[in-house]
């Protein structure tokens, strides 16, 4: 959900003080046109920003949609001058919305074609003020939202080990959390993945590791114990680590990296 604070954010950033640019009288319609072909998102977004200065949506296509160039993805009506003002505003937010969903369905595709079970995540690398468009983008793509924020499952990484060493810092987490919450544990080496799992992790995220050493690891854990590759995962090596076993394959690329689609927006018929 997009609160009107940040849509008043958006605008004061794009329309200024003193907008003479879409001073244009009258009523006319305007429509978003996909200029490349991928996956559709953040339209739920957009149709915020137009709501936002009255202009009525009549038309969106949904959420995960392939889309090919000259496709219309969204439809208004309205005031000239308002439909101008957010336009711009919601081409750049559907355009890497869509760009993420896009390059989301390209690593679930890359995946699928090794198995049909391994999930393909996203990270906390999201854009500050963006991430509830970015995680719904990588769903409509396909993709697990991962963590939505810090409260969503406690990870011990590298730097809680240093401090507290594995062990105790499991201990002290799971202290401290509820039954509902989840502990993971990274780990960067494939001897280290049953320690972990002994431990007490949930989860066990092998970081940086080969194909063949994620393979590994995988062997070593306990059922029930789930396993997680990341680091430097791209759509390329996706589907060797998709062949490794682990359950989930995370990608900060995918909301980190992922070029914008190109749309562009015409008012009138």
């Amino acid at each position: 959900m997009i609160h009107d604070s940040q849509l008043e954010h958006w605008f004061r950033e794009d329309v200024g003080h003193h907008d003479v640019t879409n001073q244009v009288p009258g009523e006319t319609t305007g429509r978003l046109v996909a200029k490349e072909s991928g996956v559709a998102a953040g339209l739920d977004a957009a149709a915020r920003v137009f709501d936002y200065v009255g202009v009525e949506v009549t038309e969106a296509v949904d959420a995960g949609s392939r889309i090919d160039a000259g496709d219309v993805v969204l439809r208004v009506t309205g005031p000239a001058r308002d439909i101008l003002r957010a336009e711009r505003i919601a081409v750049n937010v559907v355009g890497h919305a869509s760009g993420i969903a896009t390059h989301t369905r390209a690593a679930v595709d890359a995946a699928r074609e090794v198995s049909d079970d391994v999930r393909i995540a996203a990270t906390r690398k999201t854009t500050p003020g963006l991430r509830g468009i970015e995680k719904r983008a990588v769903v409509a793509g396909g993709g697990d939202t991962h963590r939505l924020d810090l409260s969503h499952m406690v990870m011990v990484k590298d730097n809680h080990v240093a401090e507290m060493g594995l062990e105790r810092a499991v201990a002290h987490f799971r202290e401290r959390v509820s039954f509902a919450t989840k502990i993971e544990v990274e780990v960067e080496a494939a001897v280290d993945a049953p320690l972990a799992a002994e431990a007490g992790a949930d989860v066990v995220l092998l970081d940086n590791m080969t194909p063949e050493e994620t393979a590994e690891a995988v062997d070593l854990l306990p059922d029930g114990v789930l396993a997680e590759a990341s680091g430097g995962i791209t759509l390329e090596t996706v589907p060797a680590y998709a062949a490794t076993g682990v359950d989930v394959v995370s990608m900060g690329s995918l909301t980190h990296s992922a070029a914008s689609l190109d749309y562009s927006f015409r008012t009138g018929e």
